[in-house]
């Protein structure tokens, strides 16, 4: 491993210990040139998920846009940080639990809505409203009531 101080290549492991709920591993490393210490983290390389989105295009998956969609859905809500947190991670434990290399958007579309609608019916809601490109009220009321029936039952 190249030292990021000086760039020499022999650096030695002085410690070494899992991380990320033992997803990965923490080596403490030291430069024989320099004696600087810096850390590393080791994981399994994993082939990256594929979205397929609505125009067939294809990109590497990525959390961090879950996340965003969640947020903007719950914004104003009385809905914790750790409440979203497991729901991307329930959201994200599913696509990859499938197996495929492969996954179209509106199956994570899905799957964080059928979340949402139990967390908080406005989140969910708002959600929809974006994802399913909502194009009159008249979609958006048929929505609204397919929730409010929901909740009635």
């Amino acid at each position: 491993m190249k030292c990021p101080f000086c760039g020499h290549d022999n650096t030695r492991v002085i410690d070494s210990r899992p991380a990320d709920e033992n997803n990965s591993i923490r080596r403490r490393r030291v430069c024989d040139e320099c004696s600087r210490r810096f850390t590393t983290y080791e994981k399994v390389e994993t082939i990256p998920l594929i979205v397929i989105k609505k125009d067939d295009n294809r990109e590497t998956y990525d959390r961090s846009k879950i996340e965003a969609g969640v947020l903007r859905a719950c914004h104003k809500r009385p809905v914790s940080a750790n409440q979203i947190t497991k729901l991307v991670d329930d959201v994200e434990t599913e696509i990859f639990n499938r197996g495929e290399k492969e996954v179209p958007s509106r199956v994570i579309g899905e799957l964080v809505m059928d979340r949402l609608k139990s967390l908080d019916a406005v989140a969910y809601v708002r959600f929809a409203s974006v994802y399913r490109e909502f194009k009159d009220i008249n979609t958006f009321m048929d929505e609204l009531k397919k929730v409010m029936g929901g909740k009635e039952e």
